[in-house]
This record gives C-alpha cells, sequence and structure tokens, in this order.
C-alpha cells in the first residue's frame, strides 16, 4: 500500500478535528447538524480502520514504514514525523481505530441535543489522532507527541461539562497526576539519546543499540520508563486519576478506558520489552506492582455503587493484570489481555451508559447511576442486559469468552516463572488467582443490582426503555468479539500453542516486533490444572456474588457494613488513599506554596516588576517635559547646547 494512503491513517481524525473545530467555531448554524458533524468524525476514523484492515489481510511479515514530513535536525539528533507498521503497532492500531469507530456511532445517540455536540466529536478525533500518533510513531519522540497529545484530549473531554466544579477537578486531577509519569518519560529519552545517538526504535532497540546500555543504565531507564507507564496505565501510586476520569461523558470512559489513553503504557513496555529483558529487577517490580494494584483496585471496586466507578476500578484491576504479564517477560500475552480488555470493557462502559441514559430519562433517580435504585432493567432494556452479561462472563473469567483466555495465560506465565526458581511470581500468581475471585463477584454483584431483583426506583415519567440502534448495534457488536475475541490465544495445553496465533505467530512470531522472555511452560497436566483452577475461581466468585446478593437483597449499604464490618467501609472509601494524597502531598505543598507566594513572588519577583515599570512611568513623566511643543523653547536648548559644546571643544585645547 502506498504511504500517502498509510498517512490518511495519522492525517484524517487530525483533518476531522479541524473542519468540526473550525466549521463549529466559525458557522454557528453548523452546530445545529448533529449527524453531519457525527458522521463525518465517524468517517475520520473508519476509513483509517479500513486501511488497516486491507494492510493486516496482505500483511507480509516486514515492517512498513511511511514518513509524512521531517520534524528537526540540531546537533547529533534528527527527528522526522515517521511511522512503521509492524504486528504490534497494526494490531494496536486495529484495536484504537475498530473500537474508536463504535464509540463515535454510540457518541452520535448518546450525545444528542448537547450544546457541545460538535465540540466533542472535534475532542473525539483528535484523541484518535493523537493514539494513532502514540503507537504508529517510529521514535520515541513521535511516541511522546501522541503520549502528550491523550493526556491533553483526556483533559478537554473528562472536563467536557466543565460549569460543574467537580468535573473540572476530575480533569486537572487527571492531567497534574500524568504529568509526574510524563516527567519520567522525558528523562528517559535524555538518558536514551545520550547514550544510543538517537530515539528510533529501530536503533534503540538493535544488538548494537542495546549493547550500548550497562546494567545499571538499563534499570534507570526501564524503571523511569515504567513509571512513566503508571501515570497513563493507571497503577500504583498514580492511579488515583483514573476513577474520577468517570467525571466525563460515558463515551469518553469506554474510549479512555477501553481503547486509547490507559493501554498507552503496557504499549510502551512492550515495544521496548527487548530493553526490560536486560533489566530482570526491574521486571519484577513492574510485576509487583500490577499485582497489588489489581488487588487493591479489585477489592475497592466491590464495595462502590455508582455503575461507572465499578467499571472504572475493574479497569485499574485489569491493568494490573496485563503489567503482571509484562513483569513475567509475556508482553505478547500483556497486549492481547489488552484486545480482549477493550473489547468486554468498551461493552461494559457503552452498556453503562445506556443504562444511566434511560435512567436519566425516565427521571427514575436522583442520581442515575446508583446502582443501589435500579433493579428490574432486564425487561425494559433486553439489548443492554443481554450484551451487558456477556461482557460480565467474559471479564468474569469464564470459557469460551475472551477474557478467559488472556487471563489464563498471563497467571500461566507468572505460575511458569515460579516453576523456574522465581518464587516471588509464585505470589504475582496467587494475587492474581484471589483478584479474578474478586473480578467475578464484583462484576455479577454489578450485573445483578442493574438488571435483576425488584425494581428500587420510583418512575415518575413513565419507565426506562430501550436506547436507539446508534447505542446498542455498537453494543451488539462488542458483545460478539467479547465471545470470539479470545479464540485467536488459545492456550499451549491445545495443539501445543499452534493455535495460539496472537502470540505464536503474530506478536513473538519468527519476524514479531514482541520479544518474550523465554519460559519453559509447565507440563500439561500442571496446565490443565491451573485451567480448571483458574475456571472453578471465575465460577465459585459469579455463585458467591448471585447467591448472596439474591439471597439477602444486599442493595443498602447498611446491611452491607453490618455484614462485613470495617472493612468493607474502608473499601467503600477507596482505602482512604485520596485522602493520604490530601494530607502528606497536597495540602502541605499548598501551604508551602502560599508561604512562597506572598515573600518571593508578590513581593519579590512582582515588587521588581511593578518597581521598574513605575520608575520607567515616573522618569517618562520627568523628561517629557521637555517635550513642549513651543519652538522658542528648543531653540533655545539648541543655543545652549552649541556654547557648551564650542566650550568643551576649547578646554580640550588648552
Amino acid at each position: 500500500m502506498s504511504p500517502v494512503v498509510l498517512s490518511l491513517v495519522i492525517v484524517l481524525p487530525l483533518l476531522g478535528a479541524t473542519l468540526n473545530g473550525l466549521l463549529g467555531l466559525l458557522l454557528p448554524a453548523w452546530r445545529k447538524q448533529e449527524a453531519l458533524i457525527g458522521w463525518l468524525a465517524t468517517a475520520m476514523v473508519a476509513v483509517p480502520f479500513f486501511i488497516l484492515v486491507a494492510v493486516f489481510a496482505s500483511y507480509s511479515g516486514e515492517p512498513v514504514h511511511f514518513t509524512l514530513l521531517p520534524w528537526m535536525a540540531t546537533g547529533g539528533l534528527e527527528v522526522s514525523f515517521g511511522y512503521s507498521l509492524d504486528q504490534l503497532s497494526l494490531l494496536m492500531g486495529l484495536i484504537v481505530t475498530g473500537i474508536g469507530t463504535l464509540i463515535h456511532i454510540y457518541s452520535i445517540g448518546y450525545m444528542h441535543h448537547d450544546g457541545g455536540f460538535y465540540k466533542f466529536f472535534t475532542y473525539l478525533n483528535l484523541f484518535i489522532f493523537a493514539m494513532n500518533n502514540l503507537i504508529l510513531g517510529d521514535n520515541l519522540l513521535v511516541t511522546f507527541l501522541g503520549w502528550e497529545g491523550v493526556g491533553a484530549c483526556s483533559y478537554f473531554l473528562i472536563g467536557f461539562w466543565y460549569s460543574d466544579m467537580e468535573k473540572s477537578a476530575a480533569a486537572q486531577k487527571a492531567f497534574v497526576a500524568n504529568r509526574i509519569g510524563d516527567f519520567a518519560f522525558l528523562v528517559a529519552m535524555f538518558l536514551i539519546f545520550w547514550q544510543v545517538g538517537s530515539l528510533n526504535y529501530g536503533a534503540i532497540l538493535s544488538e548494537e543499540g542495546l549493547a550500548r546500555f550497562t546494567p545499571s543504565l538499563s534499570f534507570w531507564v526501564a524503571l523511569l520508563l515504567f513509571i512513566a507507564a503508571t501515570g497513563k496505565s493507571a497503577q500504583i501510586p498514580l492511579y488515583v486519576w483514573l476513577p474520577d476520569a468517570m467525571a466525563g461523558p460515558t463515551p469518553v470512559s469506554a474510549l479512555i478506558h477501553a481503547a486509547t489513553m490507559v493501554t498507552s503504557g503496557i504499549y510502551l513496555i512492550a515495544r521496548t520489552g527487548a530493553l526490560y529483558v536486560t533489566a530482570p529487577e526491574v521486571m519484577t517490580v513492574v510485576a509487583l506492582v500490577g499485582a497489588a494494584t489489581a488487588l487493591l483496585a479489585a477489592l475497592i471496586a466491590i464495595a462502590q455503587n455508582d455503575i461507572k466507578k465499578v467499571l472504572a476500578y475493574s479497569t485499574v484491576s485489569q491493568l494490573g493484570f496485563m503489567f503482571m504479564a509484562l513483569g513475567a517477560g509475556a508482553f505478547s500475552t500483556a497486549i492481547f489481555h489488552v484486545m480482549t480488555h477493550a473489547f468486554f470493557k468498551a461493552c461494559l462502559f457503552l452498556g453503562s451508559g445506556s443504562v444511566i441514559h434511560a435512567m436519566e430519562h425516565a427521571h427514575a433517580a436522583h442520581d442515575p447511576q446508583d446502582i443501589r435504585t435500579m433493579g428490574g432493567l432486564k425487561k425494559y432494556m433486553p439489548s443492554t442486559f443481554r450484551t451487558f452479561v456477556i461482557a460480565t462472563i467474559a471479564i468474569a473469567g469464564i470459557p469460551p469468552l475472551a477474557g478467559f483466555f488472556s487471563k489464563d495465560e498471563i497467571l500461566a506465565k507468572n505460575f511458569a516463572l515460579g516453576l523456574e526458581g522465581h518464587t516471588v511470581y509464585y505470589l504475582v500468581w496467587g494475587v492474581g488467582i484471589f483478584t479474578a475471585l474478586l473480578t467475578a463477584f464484583y462484576m455479577t454483584r454489578l450485573t445483578y443490582l442493574t438488571f435483576y431483583g425488584k425494581e428500587r426506583y420510583e418512575s415518575h415519567a413513565h419507565h426506562p426503555h430501550e436506547s436507539g440502534p446508534l447505542m446498542t448495534v455498537p453494543l451488539w457488536v462488542l458483545a460478539a468479539l467479547a465471545i470470539v475475541g479470545g479464540w485467536v490465544g488459545l492456550p499451549e495445553v491445545i495443539d501445543h500453542g499452534h493455535l495460539n496465533w496472537i502470540s505464536h505467530h503474530w506478536l513473538a512470531g519468527e519476524h514479531g516486533p514482541v520479544h518474550n522472555l523465554h519460559v519453559a511452560h509447565p507440563s500439561e497436566t500442571i496446565e490443565l490444572i491451573l485451567i480448571a483452577l483458574s475456571i472453578a475461581i471465575a465460577g465459585g466468585g459469579v455463585l458467591l456474588a448471585w447467591g448472596l446478593y439474591k439471597k439477602h437483597d444486599l442493595a443498602g449499604d447498611d446491611r452491607v457494613v453490618k455484614l462485613f464490618g470495617g472493612m468493607y467501609r474502608a473499601m467503600q472509601h477507596k482505602f482512604y488513599v485520596d485522602e493520604f494524597y490530601n494530607a502528606v502531598l497536597i495540602r502541605p505543598l499548598v501551604s508551602l506554596a502560599q508561604l512562597v507566594v506572598i515573600p518571593f513572588d508578590q513581593k519579590g519577583i512582582d515588587g521588581v516588576v511593578d518597581g521598574t515599570g513605575k520608575l520607567t512611568t515616573r522618569l517618562g513623566g520627568t523628561f517629557k517635559k521637555l517635550q513642549t511643543g513651543i519652538v522658542q523653547n528648543y531653540a533655545v536648548l539648541m543655543a545652549i547646547g552649541i556654547v557648551v559644546l564650542l566650550g568643551y571643544m576649547l578646554f580640550l585645547q588648552v
């Protein structure tokens, strides 16, 4: 395929954002053309998707490179807007543009009659443009451009309804938390360029490039890139922004959580996996942090009552699973879970949006997102209900749906490392198994309280009803993908991995860009036991939640707290992590800033600047008196000047 056509993958989303943004600003009549705005924006994402499908269908295994234009050349640094399509970037591009297209279609229905309709689709297109730069860039600087771009777009979209100060605060929190990781990314780039002399992935990850890294430098670069990833992909300690990102419209939540921003960190580490293999200590840190994050977020999700908050903490937990895979050197497995997670999590978020839309329309509750005020919705919303249940089964890890295969492979890789003598990975595996149980439990709780049981709301207008086709068709497409999406990564015990297309034949094949850490696979008997245990854990979590909530009708918090005690209250309050950050970091920094502002900023810097201005004004006021406009005065001054000059010259001669 020609470079001109491939460049459309990058250019079209930017063009869509530009057209909708400028026309919306310059032509008030354009803002009323909702269908035109929505379908134009959708086409600008759908066309790149079909281009990537065509590339995928004819892909030969060799990376496809193309350059839009040169960027900068200074000293030894030369950077172009260069892009590369290999197995990893192609798969990620299909996920981003494919899921992005469905979310754009859904948004046409969801955002109907919103006053900022054109701005919303401008930001969505810009988000896809930034994400495509991140994953397709052939050098770290273009990746970083996309990295910062998705951060900026998340700020615009999370705070889309900015007149609500709570939503504006959530956008600011996301932006600031990510700046910490972004700083680490910058430092890592400086170190890489200092050592390798290039920011191009090919140069960095070649044998010659990797040979330039000392063990110490490999450790620090890998650690800094991991810190960057904890920001974008919401891991301890920087995960706190992601649950608050629910302040944005629900399609934004689906886009951020399923296909774009939160996958950035996983992609970055998978892309630089060859470097991580040389830093085993960092890989252990990655696995442990991922396991801790997965467990913490799952515990918090159990006690949340906002339908989107439950899904948000679920995302944080599932991202933890992906980092567990990265830490075990199973980079292709992490990307496999990125793919399956995109299917069922987008379906869940868009399904939650359909529920919220219906509850708002029926005026059925003061808080349309509180699952305690729902119940019995399955008979009113059959499509949303069925697709939500399918996605729930998928994320719970029940075969043959997608989540089972990718999650089971993550757990198997960690157990295999334990068998090889790395005992810390037994701990990671154990945490993963327990977290899988919690995942099945809280997702069943969410589904039961939303769709089953008695109706716990008072409808002041009419009963909630199903959403229109623009919202339900994407749900069915995603539900279908959640069913079959995992079949490309069947377990090793089935045909010895020959049917595991995604890891063995695509990402980590002979010409694949992903370099998995070589680990001896456990015996077939052990693997079958692990698979059986995984299924039993998932099924047990579903049955436990179903029995508990159906038998005791635990919709109300008071009864739950009475049953489970203070631990549940702590989970409700997210283990007071935000309060801890406020007390230890934010308030002291604000107090310090207030101490600094008055003496140094207001009186010091401002005093110097303002004093300079006042001095200039006074001097000008003094000298302006010389400019009287009277010619006789100027003649007298000229005569005096001439006399003075002549006197000075005579004095010099004497």
